[in-house]
């Protein structure tokens, strides 16, 4: 037990030593691994009782200067931090008057013996005395930090309080108000200009000192060299020289007091403005010390026969580099530069890339990726994150490219060209793919850079083009290069083709996607230099492939390729992958084959397309992906992707061959002809169940751009599309899976619906291709449409149960019906596909013809919706997914009666205790089964016209009565969302259902009050998106948030009458008092803006009614404060200044709240 009983002058010493002894022995017992959890709660229990009584702080004083537990000393200085950041302001004067003076003494005296975890924390306690009470009555504060950095002893100390009080001061915490945070603001850029120059002094005075006794090394052979390009960049012979000066090597303490004072440095740059305090001085100082992360002479010299101590100083020398470095990119991350400090900056950028210079540069003794891979080492920079040389100065490359670039570009002092060159050596001397990825994105932002500055400006679009063509076409080649096992093999290997991350690929696909971006987009800058460099490597590979006939041999089981040995297997297997990212290569560039520059390059374009069909082609025919191997595991999946991605890469330009059927078959039509007869050929042997997945759906993909994209009128008299058609009706045949089977339906569902292109209607034969769709559709779901008869006889609904379940079990295996779920997938990608033609004739007809021949489906869905809901949440779901579609697609022409029938159903099957039992079970398929349901409703009303008006008190009650009832209190967000956008589009959809005003009587009103209707619907609405501002989910939050602001900006919500006088200040207490709550602080922005509009409707209300009423129902602050709040929130009204004011009340009301809180019982409160 701690004893706190007061005593006079010896025995308190004893008593303080007495308390002393028990609380060190809790603090062991605590931390002991042997104490049991209820009894840690106990001491715990027991520490907080002590620290929250008047006059612990004294006993807390005396444990820090009377022991050497770290643990006593840190809870004593949590004490400390307690009572000086919640109960300071009911310290009597005198007792802060005490700790003021006391804790600095104590620091002062025992700083160098203290660990330095308990010295950083003594440190903030009296930063956060200094938060609350400097200059007012803790004047000293900041000089004392100035003298201990100004003293030899003490510079480290100094330092330390330094970027502590940077910290902490600069943006300090919410636990001050708007005003004190601004004065203390105010009053550390008084003092900038001060720091600054004493930091300067510092590293100025350590790298002089040092210099002088620096070793010479002897001269470089390639220093000359080095020498001439320094100058240039820095236009200085003499800055050259000096920056070419040898580093020093600094003993321990000064290394230190240099990382604390680029530290502080780092931090201040966070946050002061760019201004002439920042001298030209004090940036070469730092870029000297820059030179400590990419100088390896210096670490090797600080390895010396494996010393560890001599290895700890090399990692201390390494730090000074990052730290220096992390100073740079503080300075270079702001993107509001002052005309004045635009010089420095240059100049900043000059420096920096004479260390890129330095850091690429070969020699004898080192490669450049040898320097990189030495660099790139972590150093931990005082208790962060270990960080590497290499990943700052990547960081800084990238802050030039993509916010100053624009900027320095103009300058003749800087030659962006050679700047290029250096990140190229930079960027493929990467020692970690990582490196690699984040250079690349460098390359990237440079490559947006040229495309947008070219486009703006076009004249002289060729002179900036020659500038850098080079560059380019240097990056292109290696580009590729790293992406081939030719070249790189060691280095892909290593690459992860396994494990999804967060944006589901691999770290192969990764790595190929973002170099085939790269490539990608210097093929728009320069596209015959990309064509001319990338088509001979794909010929190279393709030939291997092309080449692998000759090495099939007929064995007992089959095929098999006759290649075994293992360098051959291996060069082949690099092959294969490499052709596989080169047919990727290609189809991503499809897109720069068309539109305007078609003609111009359509030879290139052809020459592409012809090898894609031809390689598809054989593929298909020798079966490569059937073949036996001498290695299965390896080659078979090689053989598969290739033939795969050629399918994909010929997908990729079916719009290219759209336009050559537009604009050039009539002038060659055989030649057109037969590319699309042989792809067709190359397709259908591989639409079969027998074909891996991948591949098959490679080439349904295919059909579907053919069929819908290119869309020949002879497609259709095609033996190999007659094949697939005659397939995928035949019962007998074994199903596809189902991903396929939709994509080859839906293809062969687009060949007879969609419009031939370059024909007249009277040529289209609609009428016989009508025929053939209804056809086509009637055998896809003949078993489907089955099903009606057994759903005529009540006494028959055990056997249409009986027959769901079968169909549907049958999914997945060799049977040859369809199961439903298929069948009502291919019915809606029909309707997607037919609904949403780019031509609103084509849409129109599909429309018709789907009436003729889809009223039995609809009849046959309609009468198993409700069975199907008893027996599975799953069948129920596939098929409200298909009703979806039809009400997306083909509402209006479904007419009333079906509609209302639909809707009368639904509504009968989604009673409260079916909607109760769904919702309840969270994450459930009986809850998507609503959503989907409540979708379906959001079409229906939002439906323009009086056709389904008639349904809007049903879906509202439906909303009101049954199902917000069940989600209101919930707190888990099934159905939420989907259930307010519906209530969202009732009203957006519906307005004049709410409020009626005429045009005449507006004109003769001047602003016209509309009538209201259904106001209690109405009301109840408004009164569900209040209540969903008191809920945790913040996506809803916003979602609510956005659906009222829309609302008033194309509906006045807010100056509606009722909702002015009735509901707006409602809204605006709940919005204000989300905000002094914190529960949704990333909406902070959205809330002040929708706090803003609502206040805008009725200003004088807002200031006279509003805001003292909402302050008088404040808790937790006096008379006093909230008067103080009132005053502080000042009459504007521009949106700015509005949200600073709320801003700044939420920030004070909280303020004052803690200040109260921290007050002992009976404080007297003037």
């Amino acid at each position: 037990m701690i004893n706190l009983v007061w005593c006079p002058s010896e025995e308190h010493t004893a008593s303080e030593e007495a308390s002393l002894r028990a609380l060190e022995s809790l603090m062991t017992e605590f931390f002991h691994n042997c104490t049991t959890n209820e009894r840690k709660r106990e001491i715990e229990e027991l520490l907080n009782n002590f620290a929250q009584q008047i006059g612990a702080w004294r006993f807390c004083l005396y444990f820090l200067s009377s022991t050497r537990n770290d643990y006593v000393m840190m809870y004593s200085l949590t004490v400390f931090e307690n009572l000086i950041n919640k109960m300071w302001l009911g310290v009597p004067s005198q007792d802060k008057m005490e700790i003021r003076s006391c804790l600095p003494k104590l620091l002062l005296a025992h700083h160098k013996t203290l660990p330095y975890f308990i010295r950083n924390k003594l440190c903030k306690v009296i930063v956060d005395i200094g938060r609350q009470d400097w200059p007012m009555f803790y004047h000293d504060f900041f000089t004392n930090i100035l003298q201990l950095i100004q003293s030899p002893v003490t510079t480290p100390l100094g330092l330390i309080m330094l970027k502590t009080t940077s910290e902490e001061l600069a943006c300090p915490r919410e636990d001050l108000s708007v005003a004190r945070k601004e004065e203390l603001r105010k009053l550390l850029l008084d003092q900038v200009q001060t720091v600054l120059g004493l930091l300067t002094g510092i590293l100025e005075s350590i790298w002089d000192k040092h210099s002088v006794t620096a070793a010479t090394p002897p001269p470089s052979p390639t220093s000359g060299e080095s020498g001439d390009l320094l100058s240039s960049l820095l236009q200085s012979p003499n800055a050259a020289k000096l920056l070419n000066q040898p580093i020093p090597i600094l003993d321990t303490e000064s290394e230190y007091i240099c990382s604390l004072a680029l530290e502080c440095l780092a931090h201040l740059f966070s946050w002061i403005p760019l201004s002439t305090s920042i001298t030209p001085s004090l940036l070469t100082t730092i870029f000297h010390f820059a030179r400590f992360g990419c100088d390896t002479r210096v670490r090797k010299m600080c390895s010396v026969n494996g010393s560890s101590q001599n290895s700890v100083l090399g990692q201390e020398r390494g730090r000074l580099g990052v730290l220096a470095m992390s100073c740079i990119n503080e300075l270079m991350s702001k993107n509001c530069v002052p005309m004045e400090f635009e010089e420095y900056l240059l100049r900043m950028f000059q420096q920096t890339f004479y260390l890129l210079q330095k850091i690429t540069k070969e020699n004898n003794a080192h490669t450049v990726k040898s320097r990189l891979e030495e660099l790139d080492e972590r150093v931990l920079c005082w208790g962060r994150q270990a960080e590497s040389y290499i990943e700052k100065f990547t960081d800084f490359l990238r802050l030039f490219v993509s916010v100053h670039l624009r900027r320095i570009e103009s300058y003749s002092q800087f030659p962006v060209v050679e700047f290029l060159a250096l990140l190229f050596k930079y960027t493929f001397h990467q020692p970690t793919h990582e490196g690699y990825f984040s250079c690349l994105d460098i390359w990237t932002l440079f490559l947006d850079y040229l495309t947008s500055k070219i486009k703006s400006r076009l004249a002289d679009k060729e002179a900036v083009l020659n500038r850098y063509e080079d560059a380019l076409v240097l990056l292109l080649t290696e580009v590729l290069n790293r992406i081939q096992f030719r070249y790189n093999q060691a280095q892909l290997e290593e690459l992860d083709d396994e494990t999804l991350d967060d944006d589901q690929q691999t770290e192969w696909q990764r790595y190929l996607r973002q170099s085939l971006e790269v490539v990608a987009k210097v093929m728009e800058l320069l596209p015959t230099h990309a064509f001319s460099t990338l088509f001979p490597v794909l010929q190279d590979n393709l030939e291997v492939y092309l080449g692998l006939q000759q090495f099939v041999v007929t064995s007992g089981t089959g095929h098999r390729l006759n290649i075994t040995a293992e360098n051959d297997c291996r060069r082949l297997h690099c092959s294969l992958r490499d052709l596989s990212s080169l047919l990727q290569a290609v189809g991503r560039l499809a897109e720069y084959f068309i539109g305007d520059v078609f003609a111009a390059r359509f030879n290139d374009a052809l020459t592409v397309v012809e090898r894609l069909v031809k390689v598809t082609l054989y593929g298909s025919q020798i079966k490569l992906y059937n073949i036996e191997t001498a290695v299965p595991s390896v080659l078979k999946p090689d053989l598969i992707d290739v033939h795969a991605q050629s399918l994909a890469a010929l997908q990729a330009y079916a719009h290219w061959l759209a336009q050559f059927y537009s604009e050039v078959h009539r002038q060659n039509p055989e030649q057109f002809i037969s590319l699309v007869s042989t792809a067709l050929e190359a397709i259908t042997p591989l639409i079969s169940s027998k074909v891996q997945e991948k591949l098959l759906l490679s080439a349904c993909h295919l059909l579907v751009s053919l069929a819908t994209t290119v869309r020949p009128v002879f497609l259709i008299s095609i033996p190999a599309v007659q094949k697939v058609f005659n397939r995928i009706t035949d019962t007998s045949a074994q199903r596809l899976p189902d991903k396929a089977q939709v994509l080859v339906c839906r293809a062969l569902s687009n060949v007879l619906l969609l419009p031939w292109p370059n024909l007249p209607e009277s040529e289209q034969q609609w009428a016989v291709r009508s025929t053939n769709h209804a056809s086509l559709i009637s055998a896809l779901t003949r078993e489907y449409r089955q099903l009606k008869s057994n759903a005529i006889l009540p006494q028959r609904k055990v056997q249409l149960e009986d027959k769901i379940l079968l169909l549907w079990v049958c999914k997945g295996h060799s049977h040859p019906r369809l199961p439903v779920s298929s069948s009502i997938k291919v019915l809606s990608s029909s309707v997607v596909q037919g609904s949403q033609s780019d031509h609103p004739s084509d849409t129109q007809r599909f429309r018709r013809y789907c009436r003729k021949y889809l009223w039995r489906i609809y009849q046959v869905s309609t009468d198993l919706l409700s069975v199907a809901a008893r027996i599975r949440a799953d069948v129920t779901d596939e098929m409200l997914s298909f009703f979806l579609t039809l009400f997306q697609g083909l509402r209006v022409q479904m007419g009333v009666p079906f509609t209302e029938q639909i809707i009368q159903t639904f509504l009968n099957m989604f009673t409260r205790e079916q909607l109760a039992e769904s919702i309840l079970h969270e994450g459930s398929t009986g809850c998507r089964v609503v959503e989907k349901f409540l979708k379906i409703l959001q079409v229906v009303v939002q439906e323009p016209g009086q056709v389904f008006k008639p349904f809007l008190p049903s879906v509202i009650s439906l909303c009101m009565e049954q199902v917000y009832p069940i989600i209101a209190e919930r707190s888990s967000p099934d159905v939420k969302a989907e259930l307010f956008e519906l209530l969202f589009r009732v009203l957006h959809h519906n307005w004049r259902y709410f409020f009626k005003s005429s045009v005449l009587a507006s004109v003769q009103r001047g602003v016209a009050e509309e009538q209201m209707e259904n106001e209690a619907q109405f009301s109840a609405i408004m009164q569900a998106f209040g209540q969903s501002f008191l809920q945790p989910d913040i996506h809803l939050f916003k979602q609510n948030l956005f659906y009222l602001e829309t609302l008033n900006t194309k509906q006045k919500l807010y100056h509606k009458k009722i909702f002015r006088t009735t509901m707006l200040f409602q809204f605006v207490n709940v919005l204000l008092q989300v905000l002094v709550h914190k529960s949704h602080d990333l909406l902070q922005e959205e809330i002040g803006i929708a706090t803003y509009n609502m206040a805008s409707v009725d200003f004088d209300g807002f200031y006279s009614a509003f805001l003292p009423e909402f302050l008088a129902s404040c808790d937790g602050v006096d008379s006093n404060q909230k008067n103080v709040l009132g005053r502080n929130f000042k009459m504007d009204r521009d949106l700015p200044s509005f949200t600073q004011n709320v801003h700044r009340l939420v920030n004070d009301l909280r303020y004052y709240r803690l200040c109260n809180d921290s007050l002992p019982p009976g404080t007297v409160k003037l």
